[in-house]
């Protein structure tokens, strides 16, 4: 009994003792109240601790310029562009006019990122379902993420393919294959901790992808009795001192954000505290 408690109680050290992750946090900006103003938005984010901001892909010029203006006054730096075309027109689709406008929307984000300062867009490659067989989703978005290969580079923006519920990607092994084949620097990896675990263990998948991750979002999961959820950080099944780990393995510097429903600013300062708690290696609470 003695022995079992002073190995608890070393654990227990141990693990107070576990250094910070230099991971930058980050929250969307479709998380902040709309009620607000941009400014405002942005201002609220950086008082209850994000550091960084993710932002959808927007057409128009001066709202645009809105964002970055609020973004730059409150401190707040955009570092990744949520590409919003993916889901309706994907560029897997056989329809010419689909693809096009999937990659009409990519190039706006492109600008974007460009125009904000920002490293990265998040794209979702491809989606498998009834008219695309998952041989034709691998090799139409291949074929049509080397066209924007080019942009990229010309933007100095990285293009990162997010795991997400499209029936692809569906292994950690595989979704390495599927970045390698590009050979390419402007093409990395953007890994949802919450969008394989239904399916996987997270610590495998980051361990697997390693330097192929160039961007993270957090978010929780669970599944019981038949109903499968995304919850709160640390309401979930993810096992989010071993995700701690693997990043830390890694060594992994980006950035993390949230991808949670909005709220105020009592709600969010929560979030950002349980961020800091998983940056930390602190145990959250939950099944």
């Amino acid at each position: 009994m003695q022995r079992r408690t002073f190995l608890a109680s070393a654990a227990a050290l141990s693990l107070r003792a576990a250094s910070r992750l230099p991971i930058r946090k980050g929250v969307l900006l479709s998380m902040l109240p709309r009620s607000l103003s941009y400014e405002e938005r942005c201002r609220l984010a950086r008082e209850v601790g994000f550091e960084e901001l993710e932002c959808g892909t927007v057409e128009n010029a001066s709202e645009a310029e809105q964002i970055k203006k609020a973004a730059e006054a409150a401190g707040l730096r955009i570092h990744s562009v949520m590409n919003q075309a993916h889901w309706k027109y994907p560029l897997s689709s056989s329809d010419p006019e689909v693809v096009a406008r999937s990659l009409k929307g990519m190039e706006t984000s492109l600008e974007n990122a460009r125009y904000w300062g920002a490293e990265v867009v998040l794209l979702v490659p491809a989606v498998v379902n009834e008219q695309t067989r998952y041989k034709e989703a691998w090799e139409r978005s291949v074929q049509q993420i080397r066209k924007l290969l080019p942009l990229a580079e010309k933007k100095r923006v990285i293009i990162a393919v997010e795991n997400v519920w499209n029936k692809f990607l569906l292994s950690p092994l595989e979704f390495a294959e599927y970045v390698d084949q590009f050979k390419s620097p402007w093409l990395r990896a953007y890994f949802d901790v919450g969008n394989v675990v239904l399916f996987g263990f997270p610590q495998d998948w980051i361990r697997t992808l390693g330097s192929r991750i160039v961007r993270l979002h957090f978010k929780d999961f669970r599944f019981r009795k038949r109903v499968a959820e995304f919850v709160g950080l640390g309401e979930g099944d993810v096992n989010w001192l071993e995700v701690y780990r693997a990043l830390s393995e890694i060594a992994y510097k980006g950035t993390a954000t949230v991808e949670l429903p909005g709220g105020d600013a009592d709600y969010l300062r929560e979030v950002s505290r349980r961020v800091d708690r998983i940056l930390e290696g602190g145990i959250l609470g939950g099944a």
